[in-house]
């Protein structure tokens, strides 16, 4: 099958097209004819050589996937050959088929095509586990999402608009960005160019965040835990600004804070197949009634897959990258 390599750490012209086997299905397993796949963050770090794939998994990157079922593990009972499916790969979706566990597919939401799928699963996934389940987001609570038009963080923020009549707070580096925070949701939006943490005060008093979402750290950290109401919680799921952060321990502890993280991609199928159960229940029906909108920026054919990723790296892009793949 022909498949998108990462040559060398690097930028986008690393990227190239290669033949490789046909991926084996395992137990619990179903082979996806590939029809479009998303670029996420983590595939742009994994390119620069920053984000090395979990041991026993693929090289290849690629994290989000739609399309058809080729084949099936016997002890799969669902998808089955034939079956349209969204799917959290553990890397492999650049490539004409992709070998996913089965409960980390899911039903296209009525009403949408594959390039609209492919750009739910990673956003989704990721958003609903720092969200929901570590930042334990409660009705009528406060979030922060930084960077919110991120796909993760549109994500984040309509959620949290939706399911937990949240208070949400965005962050993001253009007017653009900002207009775009307040129409999916966000009651207030501040540009991370000034002076932020003061805008956000500004905006809802100090101490006022019951929950962060955060991909930045460093310096960030801090300044996140200051903003937190008694009991807050900040989740990290990168550390762009740097991994070391120096913090107030006497606070944490004081004010009963909470200060987590996670990387997703080593957890276990089972893990993930419980967040995508209760994507499918929870949420599915919101992008199938509107409620919830899909964001999709740009779409390239998986020829100009470079193109694709010197989009990300300029970081304009607002909502999700998606390739089509064609055989």
């Amino acid at each position: 099958m022909r498949a998108i390599e990462i040559t060398r750490p690097g930028g986008p012209e690393v990227l190239a097209f290669c033949e490789r086997p046909m991926p084996e299905v395992g137990p619990g397993e179903v082979l996806i004819r590939v029809a479009a796949a998303a670029v996420n963050r983590p595939d742009v770090q994994q390119r620069r050589g920053l984000y090395p794939p979990p041991p026993g998994t693929t090289d290849l990157p690629g994290l989000d996937v739609a399309g058809i079922v080729e084949a099936a593990s016997p002890d799969v009972s669902w998808p089955k050959p034939g079956d349209a499916v969204c799917a959290l790969a553990n890397g492999g979706g650049y490539a004409e088929y992709c070998a996913v566990p089965a409960g980390q597919c899911m039903p296209l939401p009525k009403g949408s095509d594959f390039v609209q799928a492919a750009a739910l699963p990673e956003a989704y996934f990721t958003a609903w586990n720092n969200v929901m389940w570590l930042g334990r987001l409660a009705e009528g609570e406060t979030l922060l999402v930084q960077g919110g038009t991120s796909g993760v963080g549109m994500a984040a923020i309509q959620m949290a608009k939706q399911l937990r009549s949240a208070r949400v707070v965005a962050t993001a580096g253009t007017g653009e960005k900002l207009d775009k925070c307040r129409a999916i949701g966000a009651d207030h939006a501040v540009s991370y160019r000034g002076d932020w943490p003061a805008a956000v005060v500004e905006a809802i008093g100090a101490q006022q965040v019951d929950v962060v979402l955060d991909g930045q750290a460093g310096p960030y950290t801090e300044q996140q835990l200051q903003l937190l109401a008694p009991d807050g919680r900040v989740v990290l799921i990168a550390s762009h600004l740097g991994e070391m952060a120096e913090v107030n321990v006497r606070n944490i502890v004081r004010r009963r804070l909470t200060l987590t993280g996670s990387t997703l991609r080593p957890r276990t199928a089972a893990y993930k197949a419980r967040l995508a159960a209760e994507l499918v229940r929870e949420v599915w029906p919101l992008l199938e009634t509107g409620r919830i909108e899909n964001h999709i920026c740009a779409v390239f054919d998986w020829r100009d897959v470079r193109d694709a990723h010197a989009l990300m790296d300029a970081g304009e892009q607002v909502g999700k990258v998606v390739l089509t793949v064609r055989a």
